[in-house]
């Protein structure tokens, strides 16, 4: 099928970039490349963009869209977590500008063989780097009941993770699990009916969730990453993250407040003596949220938070 994928906060995103013309700008998660095609259009020839993702489609997704300013855009399939290594291979030290749109694009969700979705049965993949030897369908069938329960409860923050848990270790005692359908029929048998019943969301949705964030590292690639990012902004660079859950946007806000105020003095003392200094302010004090015309129009935009960095 082909790459498809509706930006979430593009305008916002934009504005908050603070484009100059000449500058350096990194989207690290290129998917489709409709922010950077918003950037790529606001720079002059001296400007340069570079794109950075894991996935093949978006790659090519990518790379025709953005052919129009092909001059001065750079793709390179990778992951964030990289970027400096990128940035040094191309000779760049510093960047005017970093985006980060984290979670599932709308094109893995629709791809049914992509295995990201709890709506469609297809083989249990999840992969946003194909690569990867590792699958879902390994995690499902070889972790442990406390590997299983750890990224339940972490990623996922499932209230009923000891009832699915228990549920998947019995069913893969007679056979392999091997689609999504039969994952969503054990978390089913897992949940009480009542609860069910009750429920508004899908019973699969952190389950799914968790075992899409233990397989990709996505939180533990945000955490190794931000501080990184940050000393790579020249300054008054700014950094903008997307996040579309609470675990994502909880990292976010709190690695910008450590790079804001990263003294770690007792507040009882009068001055500063652990020699730690600023490397910024946030921006955004809350984050900024997707617009009523915009969630009429995009309802996977309702769970987008987007925060806001700046370098000193």
């Amino acid at each position: 099928m082909e790459f498809e994928h509706i930006s979430v906060l593009l305008n916002e995103t934009v504005k908050n970039l603070n484009i100059k013309p000449d500058g350096i700008y990194v989207d690290g998660t290129l998917g489709g490349g409709g922010h950077s095609g918003e950037v790529a259009r606001r720079l002059s020839g001296q400007g340069r963009l570079i794109g950075i993702d894991q996935d093949e489609a978006a790659i090519c997704a990518a790379t025709k869209h953005l052919e129009p300013w092909s001059e001065h855009v750079t793709i390179v399939r990778s992951n964030y977590r990289n970027m400096c290594e990128v940035l040094n291979s191309l000779g760049i030290d510093k960047v005017d500008g970093i985006l980060l749109d984290l979670g599932v694009s709308s094109y893995q969700l629709d791809a049914a063989d992509r295995g990201f979705t709890y709506r469609v049965d297809a083989p249990l993949d999840m992969r946003m780097d194909q690569r990867n030897p590792m699958t879902a369908k390994d995690i499902i069938n070889n972790y442990s009941e406390d590997e299983l329960l750890r990224i339940l409860w972490d990623y996922g923050e499932e209230k009923y993770a000891r009832q699915i848990v228990g549920k998947i270790l019995k069913a893969r005692q007679d056979h392999t699990i091997e689609t999504t359908g039969e994952l969503v029929d054990i978390i089913r048998q897992a949940i009480p009916a009542k609860v069910l019943k009750k429920s508004q969301g899908h019973p699969a949705k952190r389950t799914f969730q968790a075992i899409r964030i233990e397989l990709n590292a996505e939180l533990d690639v945000l955490k190794e990453s931000i501080n990184e990012m940050i000393d790579r902004l020249a300054p008054g660079g700014r950094i903008c993250i997307i996040t579309f859950h609470s675990l994502e946007d909880r990292i976010v806000k709190t690695m910008f407040k450590q790079n804001e105020n990263p003294c770690t003095c007792p507040p009882s003392f009068p001055i500063c003596v652990c020699g730690k200094q600023s490397k910024g302010r946030v921006i955004t004090r809350k984050p900024i949220l997707p617009s009523d015309d915009e969630l009429l129009h995009n309802s996977r935009s309702k769970s987008a938070k987007l925060r806001v960095f700046e370098r000193i």
